[in-house]
Formats: structure tokens, C-alpha cells, sequence
């Protein structure tokens, strides 16, 4: 888990400093019924910017539900 934490920092460094996102969203899936598909654990990390989507509100469930075929 720690390692898992500070590759995500890493990444979120390396996302930062090539893309310069507004913020981000952290995902996690855990069990098939939560969307877990490949039983390991893996992050997701999301850059997202101001005006993507009308209303982010709602986090990524919202915001894939809002784009065609959900994402």
C-alpha cells in the first residue's frame, strides 16, 4: 500500500508538471461489484480542468455519466 502511494505521487508530479491540471480525482475499484476488474490493487488518478464538464460536482460517476456512452 505505501509503495502503491508513492507512485501515485509520483505520477501525480510527472501529470503536474507535463499537463498542469486543475485538480485530480483518486479512484480506487475494490471487488467486482465495485468495479474491480483486475484483482490487484492499482490506483486511478485523473487530471481534470476547469470547464471539462459543465458541473463536476458529483466526482467521476457523475462526470462519465454526463459524456456519450459513459465515458
Amino acid at each position: 500500500p505505501y509503495t502503491t502511494l508513492f507512485r501515485s505521487n509520483e505520477a501525480q508530479r510527472l501529470i503536474q508538471r507535463n499537463h498542469s491540471p486543475d485538480g485530480y480525482i483518486i479512484g480506487v475499484n475494490i471487488g467486482k461489484a465495485g468495479g474491480q476488474s483486475r484483482m490487484h490493487v492499482h490506483v486511478h488518478l485523473i487530471p481534470r480542468y476547469v470547464g471539462d464538464v459543465a458541473d463536476p460536482s458529483g466526482g467521476i460517476r457523475c462526470v462519465l455519466a454526463k459524456r456519450p456512452h459513459g465515458g
